[in-house]
């Protein structure tokens, strides 16, 4: 491969802060409410022009559709995205759960609020492009933008990026999932001019079920209970459409659920398109599969056009910002979360809040129905060999399974929180991240509304 040099030169620092959030996901921007309402100086950096990552660039919706009458929830900031959002008109029911279903649009404007309201200094349309290291403390990053290149320093980072990018470039130990391995990305796309009343009367006639998921490509484990549950899954369609010559037999994975159908007639969310051996952090096989995802969801539209009731005057009304990324990086952490602890109800004396035993992910589908939950620990979230640096969302510290449960998107607000008001408390009190008052965090987390037993 031939190389060039890049020459060295001087890069302004454009700000400085105590607590620097990368990425604003719903991890990331948990992370930044919980360190601003620790009251210090927060900055939140973001690539694209809007904050919410999953829900909002991506386009998915459905951000508790877990949750059912006996679940035993998450609570804080996570909570209070769904309830900000349904006070600003931004939600429907979500058809499967109870809970409400985020509208992606509207949450760009809920978003924008909770970060001024917190005083979060909003940095968007940057990309972090380097740590800035002190041998192995990190003191900032440098961004691109179309601005060049630009510093940022700050006494605390949080890594909120999905991939570890600032942490795998930070020199901390990380690992990523075999491409052949990784969970299928999904091309989130939504339609309009759908007649929701004979869309429903369909469903109604031919409801499906969480076992209807398996098929000759996938299998699903289930505790048994989930079987029977209804689901808003879609796949005859897309057979029929196989069978007109519609969508070629090869691409037999074109099937899941839809999210959300408004009296407006729009239907929301539809994460139809499965794309496997997608990279996130590759971008040579993000474009290939952007492009890719995009063909396929047009055969699912013209599918749900000719074969199901409701749909036959329906058209694309927008595809999600980017491709979804489900699994990528993660790093190795002071303790690295186990499917035990997913399955059997881990307990932590240094728990910074608790998720249903939702398990979605590796051909598992547990769905949290009779109260069972696991706490999150702090140390998962501590990355080994670099100071000062947190991670927070799906790029915390876990095997396999595990990580079938903590990548979620509710979930990442638990980490994102607990990584905000710790570092926000670091910096307070003069404490080194490996050194945390746990009693203290907790108490503080406690204040924010968050469960932790």
């Amino acid at each position: 491969m031939k190389k060039i040099l890049e020459p060295a030169r001087e890069i302004d620092v454009i700000h400085e802060t105590d607590v620097l959030v990368v990425g604003s996901g719903p991890g990331g921007l948990s992370a930044a409410l919980g360190a601003a309402r620790t009251g210090v100086e927060v900055t939140l950096v973001e690539r694209f022009g809007c904050f919410g990552g999953n829900i909002t660039a991506v386009g998915v919706e459905g951000f508790a559709w877990y949750r059912h009458e006996k679940t035993i929830d998450t609570e804080g900031v996570g909570r209070e995205f769904e309830a900000r959002a349904r006070d600003a008109g931004a939600t429907t029911p979500e058809p499967q759960s109870d809970s409400d279903a985020i509208d992606a649009e509207g949450f760009k404007l809920v978003a924008d609020t909770l970060v001024e309201e917190a005083g979060i200094h909003p940095m968007l349309h940057r990309a972090f492009a380097a740590p800035i290291m002190e041998g192995d403390e990190i003191r900032g990053i440098i961004t691109e933008s179309k601005a060049g290149r630009e510093a940022i320093l700050a006494k605390k980072v949080i890594d909120a990026t999905g991939d570890a990018d600032v942490a795998h470039r930070a020199g901390a130990a990380t690992k990523k999932t075999p491409v052949e391995e990784m969970q299928a990305a999904s091309v989130m796309f939504s339609m309009n001019g759908v007649d929701k009343s004979k869309f429903i009367e369909a469903v109604k006639a031919d409801p499906q079920t969480y076992k209807d998921w398996e098929s000759g490509e996938w299998s699903v484990e289930t505790t048994g209970k989930e079987d029977q549950m209804f689901s808003p899954f879609l796949r005859k369609p897309f057979e029929k459409a196989m069978e007109a010559g519609i969508i070629p037999r090869a691409l037999s994975t074109i099937s899941g659920t839809w999210g959300a159908v408004y009296d407006s007639g729009d239907l929301t969310y539809l994460n139809l398109v499965h794309l496997p051996e997608c990279d996130g952090t590759d971008p040579a096989s993000m474009t290939k599969n952007e492009i890719e995802g995009r063909r396929q969801a047009m055969m699912a539209v013209e599918a749900l056009k000719r074969f199901h009731p409701g749909c036959g005057g329906a058209k694309l009304r927008n595809f999600g910002m980017t491709i979804g990324i489900r699994d990528t990086r993660k790093i190795l952490s002071a303790y690295d979360m186990t499917e035990l602890d997913v399955r059997e109800e881990g307990r932590f004396e240094d728990s910074v809040g608790i998720f249903p035993e939702f398990i979605d992910g590796y051909g598992i589908l547990i769905l949290p129905t009779t109260g069972r939950y696991f706490q999150l620990p702090y140390r998962t979230m501590l990355p080994r060999s670099v100071r000062n640096l947190l991670v927070a969302g799906r790029a915390t510290g876990g095997d396999k399974v595990s990580h079938a449960a903590t990548r979620n998107m509710m979930c990442c607000t638990v980490t994102g929180q607990g990584a905000g008001v710790a570092a926000a408390l670091a910096v307070k009190h003069g404490l080194e991240l490996e050194q945390m008052d746990v009693q203290r965090l907790q108490q503080e987390l406690k204040r924010q509304g968050v469960r932790l037993h």
